[in-house]
């Protein structure tokens, strides 16, 4: 029996003078190189199922982003389904982060398909900071979910 696929992460949020801002990746290699619609995600990576979801968050984020998670009170976001069956837990942290200083990690696959070849890819290969409306645009449809929890946190008096 295999076990249905996991993943955690964690969504960076900021507030400006436009309102809310989150971090999203979007995702490296050939799949997503010429996609925007649907190819940005919370940056978030797999985990066994001996590895608490939290500690899997933290982890996957310094892997994807090559830097360590920010401290701060973390907002759970929940879970949601993908469309491809893989289920996503994710927390949102108050945070500001540089893009640039971004150093993805990597992966490999063969490409192009059937040619023996095999090449690096990065993870995200590009990482931004987005209004929810864009967010929304973009990330992944099953993560709007996360956006609209953190909207509705944000709303929210403490």
């Amino acid at each position: 029996m295999t076990t249905a696929r996991r993943s955690a992460g964690l969504l960076l949020y900021r507030r400006t003078a436009d309102g809310l801002e989150v971090l999203l990746g979007h995702m490296g290699g050939p799949f997503f190189a010429r996609r925007n619609s649907g190819a940005w995600t919370v940056p978030k990576g797999e985990y066994e199922p001996d590895e608490p979801a939290w500690d899997a968050a933290r982890r996957e984020f310094e892997e994807e982003l090559g830097l360590p998670p920010p401290d701060g009170e973390a907002v759970a976001l929940g879970e949601v389904r993908q469309s491809g069956g893989k289920t996503v837990t994710a927390w949102a942290v108050e945070a500001d982060l540089d893009p640039a200083t971004v150093v993805p990690g990597t992966f490999r696959m063969e490409w192009p398909p059937k040619s023996g070849r095999v090449q690096e890819f990065p993870e995200l290969d590009r990482v931004e900071w987005l209004g929810l409306d864009r967010a929304r645009e973009v990330i992944v449809t099953a993560q709007t979910a996360f956006l609209d929890r953190l909207a509705e946190h944000s709303d929210s008096p403490d």
